[in-house]
């Protein structure tokens, strides 16, 4: 059963075609519960929709100033149902997943364009699809059980939804850190590295809520003095990995990730401890294929804006589906989501192997009848955080 917090003369709105995505409206804020609480709230094609048209009918709304986001259970999100996507490519129907990611990545732009304050409220695991749903609007509020990350690489695939943006604007080298290796932060590194912008203890969550639904406010000073009176700096754990972003400066700033890995065995050669030993292990788990595309679109991200990213990744993750370099995202999925034996077998199997001919396929868009590149919304009148993305 969902339990309503903001109590202030709202109410519950349940959405056709199903309840994956619930409303609730309280004056002039409508908060949004990702409702599929037994998938960890997966976005699945019925909910990215959804979720695409409630933003598109609030931006015009003048009643509406404010959107809440949140998960219902113990997930804010924990991704893209990719799991769907595998099974249209399976069945010769890439182009299925195509429109999936077109737009969940038209979801991404209009979050991170949005003329209204989003807040989303980071209870539990925010990874892949998860992150591009929150980390693209103003306010994203981190908590004691938050779990951050962007897991691609261990499937065959890439942080995409914009990640190559908000990624690449993390401090030093922290992003390709953490887009290549997959690690998962808590919420007190979400909030030391910026990914999100407040931490407020879990048991104040639902106040908070409350008090911005009193509010019924839209002005973005009046809703950070709100998050702000509920939040503080948490402090990071003794062994937290954000405490070593001085040798990631040092490894993760070379070239390629064939120099990424020697830097860190060098600095293992030093003194080995567990953070190296865990930082190698990953890298040479995830697909060869994988690590050197999201390498290259992390460090192109760095001079792109928000809609040139989300092009990008477009472009990529259909040459992804498609597989004519590499089929390593079915192969990951098969590994990791379907028959879970966690033991994919990579092709091309070693970074050796995947020439920069290779890894510019993914980049230069397909040549096949009946694709285009991603047709973003033209946007207008924005405020000037939202500018500053472009």
């Amino acid at each position: 059963m969902l339990v309503s917090h903001c109590s202030y003369d709202s109410q519950l709105i349940f959405m056709a075609p199903t309840n994956q995505v619930l409303v609730k409206e309280s004056s002039h804020v409508r908060t949004i519960i990702l409702n599929r609480p037994k998938q960890l709230n997966a976005l699945s094609f019925e909910m990215i929709s959804r979720l695409l048209e409630l933003f598109h009918a609030y931006e015009e709304d003048p009643n509406v100033k404010l959107i809440i986001l949140k998960g219902e259970g113990r997930a804010f999100c924990a991704g893209g149902d990719v799991a769907a996507v595998v099974q249209d490519i399976n069945k010769g129907n890439w182009k299925l997943g195509a429109n999936f990611f077109s737009k969940e990545f038209t979801l991404n732009y209009l979050m991170a364009t949005y003329t209204k304050p989003q807040v989303s409220l980071l209870r539990g695991i925010v990874m892949g699809g998860g992150a591009g749903a929150s980390m693209h609007g103003r306010f994203r509020v981190a908590t004691d059980n938050s779990v951050f990350a962007m897991p691609e690489t261990a499937i065959g695939l890439f942080p995409d939804v914009g990640a190559s943006y908000y990624l690449s604007r993390l401090p030093g080298f922290f992003g390709e850190y953490v887009g290549l290796t997959g690690a998962r932060l808590d919420g007190a590194e979400m909030f030391a590295c910026g990914l999100a912008t407040h931490f407020v203890p879990l048991e104040k969550l639902s106040l908070l809520e409350d008090a911005l639904c009193k509010e019924n406010t839209g002005d973005p000073k009046i809703i950070c003095n709100i998050i702000n009176d509920f939040s503080y700096t948490p402090k990071l754990k003794d062994k937290s990995q954000y405490f070593r972003l001085k040798t990631i400066n040092k490894c993760f700033s070379r070239r390629t990730v064939e120099e990424i890995i020697s830097a860190l065995e060098k600095e293992g050669d030093k003194k080995m401890d567990d953070w190296i030993s865990w930082t190698l292990e990953s890298l040479k788990k995830a697909s060869p294929t994988s690590l050197k595309i999201s390498l290259r679109s992390i460090r192109e991200g760095r001079l792109e804006g928000v809609g040139e990213c989300l092009i990008r990744e477009y472009r990529m993750v259909c040459a992804v589906m498609r597989g004519q370099v590499s089929k390593d995202f079915l192969e990951g999925c098969r590994a990791l989501l379907v028959d879970k034996d966690k033991n994919p077998k990579w092709e091309p199997s070693k970074l050796e192997f995947v020439s920069d001919r290779m890894v510019d396929h993914y980049f230069e868009g397909l040549k096949v009848e009946d694709w285009e590149d991603l047709k973003l919304p033209i946007r207008s009148n924005l405020p000037s955080h939202a500018i500053s993305k472009l």
